[in-house]
C-alpha cells in the first residue's frame, strides 16, 4: 500500500475574510471540516497542517492534526505558489525524519464540503489508474461556458469565441470542466519534486457535485455554505 502523505495548506492571511481558515462556520472553525474529512479517510496515511500562524497551528492541533513546524513567513504571502509550499514540507521531511511519501494529497481548508469519501473515492481513482496526478473538478455552468462569455472592446460587447449562432443554445454547447477550488489534489511525488509541477502531463479528473464543490472566498460563499450544512443531508458521511 503505497504512503499518502495530505498537507492541509492554512496561512493566517487572507484579503477576503479575515483569518478565514479559521472563520466560524455553523459550530466550528472551517478548518475543522477538513481535518474531519481526513480522520475518517481509511487511505491517507499522514496528515499535516501547513500554516505560519500560531493560532491557527493551535487550533489544528487541538482538532487532532499534525503540525510539526510552522511555515515560513516568505512562504505565507498573498502571491506565495502553492507549490513552493508543498515542497518546502517535502524536502524539510525529507532532511529531518528521512520521510518519502510516495503521493502527496492537497486538500484546502475552504472546500467544507468535501468530505471522506470524496478523498477516498478520489485515492482508489488515482491508485487504479496510471497518472501523474489528479485533480477534483465540476463542470462549468453554461452562463460561464467559453461560448456564453463576452468580453469588452472599444466599449462594445464582443464574444469571447465564435460560435455559430444557430447553435449558441445550452444544450448545444461543448461541456467543459473547472477545478473546483481545488478541493483535491493528488500528486506523484517524484512529479511534484523532479518536474517541479502539481500536474505532470497525465492529469486524471475526479468529478464532483455542484453542491460539495462549494469553495469558500468571501462572506456570501460562507452563507451559502451555512446553508447547505443547515438544510441538506447528501453527501455529509
Amino acid at each position: 500500500m503505497s504512503e499518502i502523505l495530505a498537507i492541509i495548506p492554512a496561512r493566517g492571511g487572507s484579503k477576503g475574510i479575515q483569518m478565514k481558515n479559521i472563520y466560524p462556520l455553523v459550530d466550528k472553525p472551517l478548518l475543522a471540516y477538513t481535518v474531519e474529512a481526513v480522520n475518517k479517510s481509511q487511505l491517507i496515511s499522514r496528515c499535516i497542517l501547513s500554516t505560519e500562524n500560531k493560532k491557527i497551528a493551535d487550533i489544528g492541533t487541538k482538532l487532532g492534526v499534525e503540525v510539526p513546524f510552522l511555515r515560513p513567513e516568505r512562504l505565507a504571502k498573498d502571491d506565495t505558489p502553492t507549490i513552493d509550499v508543498i515542497q518546502h514540507i517535502i524536502n524539510k521531511l525529507a532532511k529531518e525524519e528521512k520521510y518519502f511519501p510516495d503521493t502527496v494529497m492537497i486538500l484546502q481548508p475552504t472546500s467544507p464540503l468535501r468530505t471522506a469519501h470524496h478523498i477516498d473515492e478520489a485515492i482508489k481513482l488515482y491508485n487504479k489508474m496510471k497518472a501523474d496526478s489528479l485533480v477534483s473538478i465540476i463542470e462549468v455552468p453554461h452562463q460561464y461556458n467559453p461560448y456564453s462569455i463576452m468580453q469588452m472592446e472599444n466599449g462594445y460587447l464582443k464574444p469571447f469565441l465564435k460560435y455559430p449562432e444557430r447553435d449558441n443554445l445550452r444544450q448545444k454547447k461543448p461541456i467543459y470542466y473547472a477545478r473546483n477550488g481545488a478541493a483535491i489534489y493528488i500528486v506523484d511525488r517524484q512529479v511534484l519534486m523532479e518536474q517541479n509541477t502539481l500536474f505532470g502531463e497525465k492529469i486524471l479528473p475526479y468529478k464532483m457535485d455542484k453542491y460539495s464543490s462549494i469553495d469558500i472566498d468571501d462572506m456570501l460563499d460562507l452563507k451559502i455554505a451555512e446553508y447547505l450544512l443547515k438544510n441538506m443531508t447528501i453527501n455529509k458521511n
